[in-house]
């Protein structure tokens, strides 16, 4: 369950949806082939960004033996409007985002990697699709091999109430952010943490001075 703000209440906002805005854009991929890659790194770009930037990212992150995996949203944006407006006024494309995400995720999947060696990341409006996704999947997948987030948090409107069900089963993640960031309000880089922390997940957070 999320428990969103009551003047904000949106049943859709639970949804993933393969279909919609980003249905039939493509996921690069690099590094290790799948099948025979023993991690998969699945990476979201951030606003008017590449898949190819985050492919970049992956092959400084990645070891041998690791495939990276990179979604491309429609129109280089996963959804309109900011992280903290109205959930009703990022639809349908927040849906259809997690959709995009989720099915990089089955790839891995489907090429025998377990869910416990997928790690998911992104930077700043895909930090936060994939923040989101993993906090809505605690239900159904648990532990995945981890987190990383730069620049971003849980979506929803200030005041949300975040509570997801499930566990994820001690899944490492990092929050990393300016504590000055102008996108990303620091108090919501805690909120995230508190919620992924309730979920059971290992959590590192960092907010950099100033930065």
């Amino acid at each position: 369950m999320i428990m969103n703000d009551p003047h904000d209440s949106d049943p859709a906002a639970v949804r993933i949806d393969h279909d919609g805005p980003h249905a039939g854009q493509p996921v690069l991929t690099a590094g290790a082939p799948m099948p025979g890659a023993t991690v998969a790194l699945v990476l979201a770009h951030g606003r008017g960004a590449h898949a190819s930037d985050m492919i970049g990212l992956g092959e400084a992150l990645a070891l041998p033996g690791v495939a990276i995996l990179a979604p491309q949203a429609a129109d280089q944006a996963w959804y309109p409007e900011r992280f903290i407006a109205p959930i009703a006024r990022n639809q349908p494309w927040l849906d259809s985002a997690l959709g995009a995400l989720d099915l990089a995720v089955r790839r891995a999947l489907d090429a025998g990697i377990p869910i416990d060696r997928i790690i998911l990341g992104g930077f700043s409006q895909g930090a936060c699709l994939a923040s989101e996704y993993l906090a809505r999947q605690a239900a159904s997948r648990g532990r995945f091999g981890g987190l990383l987030a730069y620049s971003g948090g849980l979506i929803g409107p200030p005041g949300t109430r975040f509570h997801y069900d499930g566990s994820l089963g001690g899944t490492p993640v990092f929050l990393g952010c300016s504590d000055v960031d102008f996108h990303i309000p620091a108090e919501r880089v805690r909120e995230t943490a508190s919620a992924l922390r309730h979920l059971d997940a290992e959590v590192e957070m960092v907010l950099y001075p100033g930065m």
